[in-house]
C-alpha cells in the first residue's frame, strides 16, 4: 500500500513538473517572438525569430507531444497578447509550421537518442518545415495577408521584387524568399538547440 501511494504522488509529481516546463517554455517562446531579425532577400514581413529554440528543446527533453502542446501554448498566448490580423488563419498556419519543424526532430531524436539522432531529426524537420512552409505561404498565408491588408497577390510578389530582382510571381516568390527563409531559420535555430541542449538538459532531469 505505502509503495502504491510513493508511485502516485511520485507520478503525479512527475506529470505537475512536466505540466510545468511546458508551460514555462511556451512563455519563453512568447518573448522570443518579439525579437525579430529582417532579412535582406525577402520582404519586411519575413523576419527569422528564435522562438522555435524553447520548443526544440522541450521536444527533445518531453518528447514530440509535448513539444506541439508548447507551439501550441506559444501560438495562443502570442494571440492572447497581440490578436490577430487573419482571422486566426496565420496563427493556425503557424501552429502546423512550428509543428512541422520540431515534432520529426523529437520523433527520430526520441528513437535515436544520440547526437547523430539530434543532428538527423533537426534536418529533417528544417526540410519538411521548408516544403511544408512553401506550400502554406502560396495557398494559405500570403493570400490571407492580401485579404487582411486588401492587397492583391501583384502587390505581395511586387513587395518581394523590390528587395530580390528573381522575385517575378508566386513561385519565384516562393523560391527566393520562402524556401531560403525557413531553410536559414531551421539551421539557425537547430545550432542554437545543438549548442545549449547539453548543458541545459540537468533542468529536465533527462538521462
Amino acid at each position: 500500500m505505502d509503495n502504491t501511494l510513493t508511485n502516485e504522488r511520485t507520478h503525479t509529481s512527475s506529470k505537475t513538473r512536466i505540466l510545468a516546463q511546458i508551460g514555462m517554455l511556451g512563455a519563453i517562446s512568447v518573448v522570443l517572438m518579439l525579437f525579430e531579425i529582417p532579412l535582406p532577400f525577402a520582404p519586411a514581413f519575413y523576419e527569422i525569430d528564435f522562438s522555435e529554440v524553447p520548443v526544440l528543446v522541450g521536444c527533445f527533453a518531453m518528447g514530440p507531444v509535448a513539444g506541439a502542446a508548447i507551439e501550441l501554448i506559444k501560438i495562443l498566448l502570442n494571440f492572447a497578447i497581440n490578436g490577430t490580423i487573419t482571422a486566426g488563419v496565420g496563427e493556425l498556419a503557424n501552429f502546423l509550421l512550428g509543428c512541422s519543424f520540431v515534432v520529426p526532430a523529437g520523433i527520430i531524436y526520441r528513437k535515436m537518442h544520440t547526437r547523430k539522432g539530434a543532428i538527423i531529426g533537426m534536418a529533417t524537420g528544417t526540410v519538411l518545415m521548408t516544403i511544408f512552409g512553401c506550400f502554406l505561404n502560396a495557398f494559405v498565408l500570403l493570400p490571407a495577408y492580401g485579404k487582411a491588408f486588401g492587397m492583391p497577390m501583384e502587390a505581395l510578389v511586387g513587395m518581394g521584387t523590390a528587395v530580390n530582382a528573381h522575385i517575378t510571381n508566386l513561385f519565384t516568390f516562393v523560391a527566393f524568399a520562402v524556401a531560403p527563409f525557413n531553410i536559414l531559420k531551421g539551421i539557425i535555430d537547430s545550432l542554437i538547440v545543438f549548442l545549449i541542449y547539453k548543458k541545459i538538459r540537468p533542468v529536465f532531469r533527462m538521462q
